[in-house]
């Protein structure tokens, strides 16, 4: 029978997470306000919502009960797995799914930035390019001039990802709602996709219920992934995937060994020609492969080396000639951009806004080798259930340098946090899943909306959650959370990652 210890916490958390997404889909299912922009309204196109006219502080209390129910429900979830406490993982994982398509079927809420995919897509639908056209340069078409920020820039998504916008446009027509919710089938095949690749690679139920926890229940990664309609999913399902097709590199002869990095590496390049982050995952497999070198099997690892970087480069390469000379014009402005919610926002404002991006550059590369090396250090470097060593070093690597992205760069939002929590979902339970846990929580109070506060008519008595909680308390408790991440990883004795293997138990609920 299970202990009633780790039985109450778990329950607690489960009934937290149910709040949370209930707070959420309310926010959606109430209309247009300060979480949600208007659209066209043509009958009976989906998505649908009521047309309340929620005040923004019901809209706001009720996402910032939602951040807080999930959190707290994840964290309580994470302590009751660690002291035993077992569920069946399959009904969550099919909760988790089921209110993926209750999002997809309101409109998003958070952003606007899936009026920015809509008019890119139909900019490339109608024979512009959305590399250098923008919103501004149409603004008596319905869906290219609809976007409400960033009505000057150009796109910044891959090619891959600018084809599904423009499959989008040309589904939905003149249309900026259908185009938008179709955008979110999109979102939510990649979604179950890649839950459906962590739960069949899972090995035991144990296994299966941390990846429904971390990925396909998680209340703050639905919110911003599907509800919010980031396309930042359809750059972690090709991710994920290359790391379990590499998984099985050792099993087989040497040419089936190489072709499974060559798959693997052509996924990698899909996900970066969606969205660059999602190559990162590529060092993992990389890495695997100098191990094996490093152990005497030089000519197996230097084909399989090339396959893995030939499949990824030629994949991304052909994407971004078809896609034009323009495609990644605004992928060099993007990265000299510092996000107010960041650390490095509080140096770029003590150094004069915008005059020493060199200096935050070169600053987030360094500190971004200093984490890849303390998360090499603190996430887990045995895995029980791993078929061979070159698994454990594909996926651990790959974790670490993604999370130390993540918490490097100077420029992040609360919806990237999700590459690292499909990568953390396929280790084993560790300390980092606390640090990734407050890394989302604070970034997702940050963004209360991500919309300008001015368009959407916010109260002046609120402003101080765009004037200090965004670029000042947010940065400093983010800084608190890499000093939390550096201490776990540098711990004398047991790794940071080691927890005592969690007995086995029946009768919990679910």
């Amino acid at each position: 029978m299970t202990r009633p210890g780790p039985a109450r916490p778990g329950t607690i958390g489960l009934w937290a997470i149910g709040a949370s997404l209930c707070c959420f889909l309310a926010t959606a299912l109430l209309g247009p306000s300060a979480f949600q922009p208007a659209m066209d309204a043509r009958f009976g196109e989906p998505p649908y919502s009521l047309d309340a006219h929620p005040s923004p502080y019901l809209v706001l209390a009720l996402v910032v009960a939602g951040v807080a129910a999930g959190t707290a429900g994840l964290a309580l979830c994470f302590l009751a797995v660690r002291r035993g406490w077992r569920v069946r993982a399959f009904p969550l994982v099919a909760a988790g799914l089921l209110a993926a398509v209750a999002f997809m079927f309101m409109p998003p809420v958070g952003s606007t930035d899936h009026l920015n995919y809509a008019s890119y897509g139909r900019m490339a639908a109608t024979g512009h390019d959305p590399y250098e056209t923008r919103a501004v340069d149409l603004p008596k078409d319905p869906v290219a001039g609809a976007p409400e920020e960033w009505r000057s820039t150009p796109s910044v998504y891959g090619p891959i990802a600018t084809g599904e916008q423009a499959v989008a446009s040309w589904i939905g027509g003149g249309s900026v709602r259908l185009t938008v919710f179709v955008l979110s089938v999109f979102n939510v095949l990649a979604f179950a996709a890649t839950a459906l690749i962590l739960y069949r690679t899972s090995r035991d139920e144990d296994r299966r219920l941390r990846t429904a926890l971390l990925w396909t229940c998680n209340p703050l990664l639905l919110f911003h992934l599907i509800s919010g309609a980031h396309n930042d999913v359809l750059a972690i399902a090709p991710m994920v995937a290359a790391l379990t097709v590499f998984d099985t590199y050792a099993t087989g002869g040497r040419w089936r060994m190489w072709g499974r990095a060559l798959a693997a590496g052509v996924l990698t390049g899909v996900g970066g020609a969606i969205k660059m982050p999602a190559a990162l995952a590529g060092g993992g497999p990389a890495w695997a492969l100098l191990r094996e070198g490093w152990k005497g099997r030089r000519w197996r690892a230097l084909g399989g080396l090339a396959a893995l970087a030939g499949g990824a480069a030629a994949t991304a390469a052909t994407a971004y000639a078809l896609a034009g000379p323009h495609a990644l014009d605004q992928v060099r402005e993007a990265s000299n951009m510092v996000s107010f919610a960041t650390p490095w926002h509080l140096l770029d404002r003590m150094l004069g806004r915008g005059s020493q991006r060199d200096v935050i550059k070169t600053g987030s590369l360094i500190l971004g080798i200093v984490l890849f090396l303390l998360l090499a250090r603190g996430l887990p470097k045995d895995d029980p259930l791993a078929e061979h060593p070159g698994q454990v070093a594909n996926r651990r690597m790959a974790t670490a340098i993604v999370m130390a992205w993540l918490l490097a760069a100077p420029y992040v939002l609360p919806w990237y946090d999700g590459f690292g929590w499909a990568l953390l979902a396929l280790l084993p339970l560790s300390r980092i899943d606390w640090i990734l846990l407050a890394h989302t929580a604070a970034l997702s109070l940050a963004y209360l909306p991500a919309r300008a506060p001015q368009r959407i008519g916010m109260p002046h008595d609120l402003s101080w959650l765009f004037t200090v909680v965004r670029p000042t308390v947010i940065p400093w408790t983010l800084l608190a959370v890499l000093a939390a991440l550096a201490v776990q990883c540098l711990r004398p004795g047991r790794s940071p990652a080691s927890a005592p293997r969690p007995r086995a138990s029946a009768g919990s609920p679910g």
